[in-house]
């Protein structure tokens, strides 16, 4: 009688087991990813990287000069001969932002209650009217934010009575002290020139010079009387016989104003040909002050 085995007897190995035991342990593989996703996937990881840098290196160098500009101090660019002869067309000025009280940070929003200028200062403003929607609050020289801007000399305060009469300025009832100085030559931003005439005109203790046209044909030589409303002011340009300013659209709310002009630190004139589309640099007018 033959005795059953005390060892188990060992399974025959299947095919697959041996092909497994020929290998080792059995290994699941996935498929390989295609060559077209590796490649998509390392642009767009290269792209992410690179632009994150770009924003880690430059964006806080951008965001400094943004905050400098809506706190301290911003150039502008004068277009237009309304402000001949104390500001040129081409000329390049600083406006310091603070001088009439401060703001949030690259925003329009007074930190308190806004200054009034003083009679005669030389202010850029948002104009009126323009300053709708986002750009009522926010202070950014980029789309849609960027604003319609002009530079006046402020003539009449909150409460004043501003007239003219026969091209002499009245403010309360007094007419402001003129004196004639020569004819002038006003060239406008068409390269067109016009015969004016040039008076110092004082305002307290400062004074500054304005440009009247010699002929009276289409001049408004009368104006007013009307007064100043609270929280505004009434702004005129230097070239009184060609600016549109308050006598056409109103006067500005102190809101409005961006801050006061205090020097040129570059001038082009676009009217010489020197330099191919830029003009000429008018060297004699860098860094003169703006009375």
């Amino acid at each position: 009688m033959s005795r059953p085995s005390s060892k188990p007897e060992a399974a025959k190995p299947s095919g697959d087991d041996v092909a497994s035991d020929k290998k080792g342990a059995d290994v699941e593989v996935a498929p390989p990813e295609s060559l077209e996703d590796e490649g998509s996937d390392g642009f767009l990881s290269s792209l992410g990287r690179g632009t994150w840098e770009i924003l880690t290196t430059w964006g806080p160098a951008f965001l400094a000069v943004f905050v400098i500009r809506s706190m301290l101090i911003e150039p502008f660019r004068i277009p237009s001969g309304s402000m001949v002869p104390t500001l040129a067309i081409g000329d390049n000025i600083v406006v310091t932002k603070f001088s009439y009280g401060f703001r949030i940070p690259l925003t329009r929003i007074p930190v308190g209650e806004l200054e009034v200028p003083e009679r005669g200062d030389v202010v850029v403003f948002v104009f009126p009217g323009k300053d709708t929607g986002v750009k009522h609050w926010v202070d950014l020289p980029i789309p849609p934010f960027a604003t319609v801007d002009y530079v006046k000399r402020v003539v009449g305060l909150p409460g004043d009575v501003v007239e003219m009469r026969d091209q002499v300025l009245y403010v309360n009832g007094e007419a402001q002290s003129r004196r004639y100085i020569e004819d002038f030559t006003f060239t406008d931003d068409g390269c067109r020139d016009y015969d004016t005439k040039q008076y110092e005109e004082t305002f307290g203790d400062s004074t500054h010079n304005i440009l009247y046209a010699k002929r009276y044909a289409g001049v408004v030589k009368d104006f007013g009387p009307t007064t100043v409303p609270e929280g505004h002011v009434f702004a005129m340009g230097d070239n009184r016989d060609h600016s549109f300013d308050s006598r056409g659209w109103g006067t500005v709310p102190l809101r409005n104003i961006k801050g006061k002009a205090q020097f040129i630190w570059l001038s082009w004139d676009t009217c010489k040909t020197n330099i191919p589309y830029f003009g000429d640099i008018r060297t004699n007018r860098m860094g003169l002050g703006i009375p």
